[in-house]
């Protein structure tokens, strides 16, 4: 971890403290407690995943953005709040103005994660899945601000691949334009989110934590600013097949564009109506992936503090 946190940034003193001692924090985003499962799973899913953290004995730093402060850290009734209220608004880069300058509450995403991680010195985040170029994109432009962040803020972003909803060989195209390193842990093929294959060959492959954390250090020694993509499939014994997940997928989209849904909407819409589709499958499924990416973002993390 290195730099001192941004002064407008809420830390809870655990996290302040580690960043200052030089000790590993791993972001945790919020956005998937808000709007990602239901209660009381996002909770608990939640505590699990900041206690898998700690167990590697680093800091977890769930980050959102309450009462207009930009938290980095938060407590159990702060965690609550954002996984009961009905006023918690989903928050990119482009919203934080808006929900800070209002005092309004924002679960932030993939996006508004790393950039605030990225303002309190915090180089690696662990989330689900990332977000990516839209089908149809070439004429609706529906590209998610995860892509143009990972090409900014200096932060090692630790997901099980891009969201099986998307257009997962245009997403690694727009990655390679933004320069963006993407990297699969412990494979050779880029994983799915659900699946632990897509048919796409990862640009990269690392077998080690020590090995990420050694490009970490270099691309910014050498002033190359922006992130990593780091991949990481689902256990084999979680994975739902990609093609069982592709048909519930493709029922998804269906229903989506019988009812209209499209932009910041979409998404959520999406995940919760495979959810159905599935009968519980994929949220077991995310469950179990957001839990394996925390154990490597940790070791990733521990690595890279004690470089």
């Amino acid at each position: 971890m290195t730099g001192t946190p941004h002064p407008d940034l809420v830390l809870t003193e655990e996290v302040r403290d580690a960043l200052a001692a030089g000790r590993p924090v791993v972001a945790l985003e919020s956005t998937i407690i808000s709007h990602g499962m239901p209660y009381p799973q996002n909770v608990a899913m939640a505590t699990e995943v900041e206690d898998i953290i700690r167990g590697h004995g680093v800091v977890p730093a769930t980050i959102a953005v309450l009462d207009g402060r930009p938290c980095v850290g938060l407590t159990p009734t702060a965690l609550e709040v954002l996984a009961t209220s009905p006023d918690v608004a989903k928050a990119s880069v482009r919203d934080l103005p808006y929900l800070i300058a209002r005092g309004e509450h924002g679960a932030t995403t993939v996006a508004a994660t790393m950039r605030l991680a990225a303002l309190a010195g915090i180089r690696v985040f662990v989330t689900g899945g990332l977000g990516g170029v839209h089908r149809g994109a070439p004429e609706s432009f529906d590209i998610s601000a995860d892509l143009a962040e990972l090409t900014r803020s200096d932060v090692a972003v630790v997901s099980a691949g891009v969201k099986s909803i998307l257009d997962i060989g245009l997403t690694l195209e727009h990655l390679e334009t933004g320069g963006v390193p993407v990297v699969a842990y412990g494979t050779d093929e880029f994983p799915a989110f659900f699946s632990r294959t897509s048919g796409f060959r990862a640009p990269m492959r690392a077998d080690t934590p020590e090995e990420l954390a050694a490009m970490m250090r270099v691309k910014w020694d050498l002033g190359i600013s922006g992130g990593l993509a780091i991949a990481n499939p689902v256990p084999a014994e979680d994975e739902i097949p990609a093609r069982r997940i592709s048909a519930v997928i493709e029922q998804a989209l269906t229903d989506m564009t019988t009812l209209g849904i499209t932009g910041k909407d979409a998404t959520p819409y999406l995940l919760g109506r495979i959810v159905e589709i599935s009968g519980g499958a994929s949220l077991a499924a995310n469950i179990a992936l957001v839990k394996n990416n925390a154990h490597l973002g940790a070791r990733i993390a521990a690595a890279y503090a004690g470089g």
